[in-house]
């Protein structure tokens, strides 16, 4: 086994689970706010009393100095957006990633919001991302390597679909840290990386682009942009690794439940 990699016993694993249970409550409660005029730093401060009064603590908050609860990320941000004044609008999407720590145990998860009547190009590549998804998580089984993850991901979104896969940007780890090793690409070779173990548990996060995968950082050192300004999307899975097929600790099914809900949001 790869150095730095931590297996997890099945009382961490089931700990792990109610981080990321916080984690999909949260981001489904976000999803019931939604709605052109309100505005990130509005969704950042619910989501941080949402956390607080679910027994969390916010994982992002502080990290390298990063400000905020959750990273909310619009049309042309892949990742790491800081939420802002700017008030959402019609036809907007709205990458939202959150993590959440207790019980000595961190999750991490991110679904992107379709806000009124996004187009069908756009539409296509949020559905397409969310498929790529799934089927790195397919991968996750003892005995294949990261590498399958990744191919499955980059063979799919860039070339199936002809979308831009981001390269400086990968999954991960998660565990007692945030960001625990190994790296999980969303591009690679089939057969390539560490071997998958069972027991290991991994966020894994497609970040694709509708044009290049090429990218720029903001100055304010966090925001993460297309170079292109083409549309980004991203979702984010943390998954346990099985001897079968993995187990998926995160859930967007009552994310979901909560886009039916909002008139705001076009179901994916």
């Amino acid at each position: 086994m790869s150095k730095g990699i931590v297996l997890k016993s099945k009382e961490e694993i089931e700990l792990l689970k109610i981080s990321n249970q916080i984690v999909s409550k949260t981001l489904a409660f976000v999803g019931e706010l939604i709605r052109p005029g309100i505005t990130g730093i509005e969704l950042d401060r619910k989501a941080e009393e949402f956390i607080k009064d679910n027994g969390g603590k916010p994982s992002f908050k502080g990290y390298q100095g990063f400000p905020s609860s959750l990273c909310i990320s619009i049309n042309e941000a892949v990742v790491h957006g800081i939420p802002s004044k700017y008030e959402i609008r019609e036809k907007d999407i709205v990458s939202v990633d959150c993590g959440v720590f207790k019980n000595g145990f961190h999750g991490d998860s991110a679904y992107t919001f379709a806000v009124g009547d996004v187009n069908e190009i756009i539409m296509s590549l949020l559905r397409n991302t969310m498929k790529s998804l799934y089927l790195g998580i397919d991968k996750a089984i003892a005995g294949n390597r990261v590498g399958d993850i990744s191919h499955a991901i980059q063979e799919y979104t860039e070339l199936k679909h002809g979308y831009g896969v981001v390269r400086e940007l990968v999954g991960h780890g998660v565990g007692r840290e945030l960001h625990e090793k190994p790296e999980v690409p969303n591009f690679g070779k089939k057969g390539k990386g560490p071997v998958l173990f069972e027991g290991m548990t991994i966020a894994i996060e497609p970040m694709i682009n509708l044009g290049s995968k090429n990218i720029v950082v903001l100055k304010d050192g966090w925001t993460v942009l297309t170079k292109d300004r083409k549309p980004s999307a991203h979702f984010e899975h943390s998954i346990v690794v099985g001897k079968e097929q993995a187990m998926i600790l995160s859930d967007h099914d009552i994310i979901e439940e909560s886009i039916k809900k909002n008139i705001n949001l076009k179901k994916i």
